[in-house]
């Protein structure tokens, strides 16, 4: 009886001490789910609270946003402004420019001694500086003169393709149409009034070549026709054709050092003639690396290449070319059509230094020249600017004054 006593207290302080201990573990676990429901408010408060800032923040950055949309819209009504006011005051400076035709020449006496080119001592009287001029002018060059302004005088009309070449001939006054970058026909016109005011090109009178001439490079000098003509990638041929008695009368293979284009701006330009006072000229690039523009001087009647130069005038966003009085212009411009500018000048006698020269911009017209033909006579250029047929007035003074 006794050993059944003593289990009976046995299991009751057993099961008491478990009970204790059970308690004890509840009361534990308790008070943990109880710290982290606090915890888990706590992280609730805090949400809402980042919640809240987020959506004051989006508010504010919306807001901002819609004050930068209405500014942006504001400023973009004021630029738009801007360029109609600007292209109205071009326009006016245009035709004031057209009403008041300014001397081609200075007084070079006045200039001379003013600019000190000579550097002749002011006491000096007339005639002493006139003989020094003739001295100097006779050592330099038959043509004295150099571009300080371009203006556009009109904007003829707008017939053909975006790219092609109208030429006029100073010594019959006739127009000459080369519609595109390359094909076998060339249409004239009697005059630059007959042009304007035919309805297209197809009514004037058509000439056939014996072969397709390539790119806007032709030049009409003294009566005669001169166009390029390529067979292979790196022949370029000039072909000289008589206008009166429509026959080809000369040609000449120039040869290159593989397929290049003079005008980065340009590619269809393989090789482009000119013509001044003094005679007809070449521009090309002699290879695709070469970096720069050469310039080569022919003999109109045999041509044969007299003299070659490098330019170190850039291919490079170059367009267009022309030459006046041996001096090379060259006409830049952007692949995003904007305005042209002549920033690089060669003269062939080293008294204009491109550093030196002005830069010259257009006036501000239609996308990017395709060609500028230079008219001695008339001291003017023929430009083909995507589609419409400009005229540019040019504005000279003497070279030694740059």
């Amino acid at each position: 009886m006794k050993p059944v006593l003593v289990l009976l207290v046995s299991m009751a302080w057993t099961f008491t001490g478990a009970q204790y201990y059970y308690q004890g573990l509840m009361d534990y676990l308790e008070n943990r789910l109880l710290a982290i429901e606090d915890r888990m408010q706590l992280w609730h408060e805090q949400s809402r609270r980042y919640h809240t800032e987020m959506q004051d923040f989006k508010k504010l950055t919306a807001e901002t946003m819609d004050g930068l949309r209405q500014e942006h819209g504001m400023l973009f009504k004021d630029m738009e402004g801007a360029a109609v006011r600007v292209d109205r005051m071009e326009r006016e400076m245009d035709y004031v420019e057209t009403q008041t035709s300014p001397r081609a020449c200075v007084n070079k006496a006045d200039k001379v001694v003013e600019q000190g080119a000579w550097a002749l001592e002011e006491s000096r009287g007339e005639e002493e500086e006139e003989e020094d001029w003739e001295e100097l002018h006779s050592r330099v060059s038959d043509c004295v003169e150099i571009i300080s302004n371009i203006r556009s005088v009109k904007i003829l009309k707008r017939v053909g393709s975006p790219k092609g070449t109208w030429i006029r001939d100073p010594r019959s006054s006739k127009v000459y149409v080369f519609n595109g970058t390359t094909g076998d026909t060339i249409y004239q016109f009697d005059s630059v009034r007959e042009f304007s005011r035919s309805p297209g090109i197809t009514s004037s009178r058509q000439i056939r070549l014996p072969s397709e001439w390539t790119g806007p490079g032709s030049a009409v000098y003294n009566g005669y026709l001169y166009y390029i003509k390529q067979e292979a990638d790196t022949d370029v041929h000039v072909v000289k054709y008589d206008l009166l008695s429509d026959s080809v009368t000369d040609s000449a293979m120039f040869p290159l050092e593989s397929h290049a284009t003079v005008y980065n701006l340009n590619p269809e330009t393989v090789a482009d003639l000119t013509a001044d006072d003094e005679g007809l000229w070449l521009l090309y690039a002699s290879s695709d690396s070469e970096p720069n523009i050469n310039l080569a001087k022919m003999d109109p009647a045999t041509l044969d290449i007299e003299q070659i130069w490098d330019t170190r005038c850039p291919r490079e966003n170059a367009e267009a070319a022309f030459v006046v009085c041996g001096t090379v212009y060259v006409v830049y411009n952007t692949r995003l059509a904007s305005r042209s500018r002549i920033q690089c000048v060669f003269d062939v006698n080293d008294v204009v230094i491109s550093e030196e020269a002005p830069l010259l911009y257009f006036p501000r017209r239609y996308g990017a020249h395709s060609s500028l033909k230079y008219n001695p006579e008339e001291k003017q250029l023929y430009g083909w600017d995507d589609g419409y047929q400009i005229i540019y007035r040019l504005t000279m003074k003497r070279k030694l004054l740059v």
